[in-house]
């Protein structure tokens, strides 16, 4: 494989270049970012905690309508991981990985009471160790850093003293 070819199927790379494309601002929150990412999708995102979720193997869920984006998340106290859920979930969409999945038609024949499609899309990303997901974690780790270095409290000494 050459180093071209490579790169564009490297999660760590594909993630690097998604978060270039995004031109995040300076102070950036996770609402903020939201908003972002609901302007780019042309949808809004509603988020939500569930306990069908247990997170240990499954933490999060995005699902793709044609009016709204829905993640859910596995109930937990800790803030940071909530974030860290959401992010994954922005990053599959920041990422368009709804548009590449397995047929509508065969996940419909899997949960007979739900939307093929929208099955189809969750399935097609159930999978940690697959590449998708690999490039989802690694966006919302960049994420997560720039909402983490872009508070607006000095970080160290010299900052504050110069």
């Amino acid at each position: 494989m050459d180093k071209q070819t490579k790169s564009r199927s490297d999660p760590a790379q594909v993630a690097a270049e998604a978060f270039q494309t995004l031109r995040l601002p300076s102070h950036l929150t996770l609402e903020r970012l939201i908003g972002i990412v609901a302007a780019r999708r042309r949808r809004r995102i509603e988020i939500e905690a569930t306990t069908i979720l247990n997170g240990t193997e499954v933490c999060g869920l995005w699902l793709s309508t044609d009016s709204r984006e829905i993640i859910l998340h596995a109930v937990t106290d800790s803030v940071l991981h909530r974030q860290q859920f959401i992010l994954h979930e922005l990053g599959h969409m920041i990422l368009r990985h709804d548009e590449v999945g397995i047929s509508s038609k065969y996940a419909g024949s899997l949960f007979p009471n739900l939307d093929g499609e929208m099955v189809s899309l969750a399935l097609a990303r159930s999978s940690f160790v697959d590449d998708m997901e690999a490039a989802a974690e690694t966006l919302a780790d960049l994420l997560a850093a720039a909402i983490r270095d872009s508070t607006l409290e000095p970080k160290s000494f010299e900052q504050v003293f110069g």
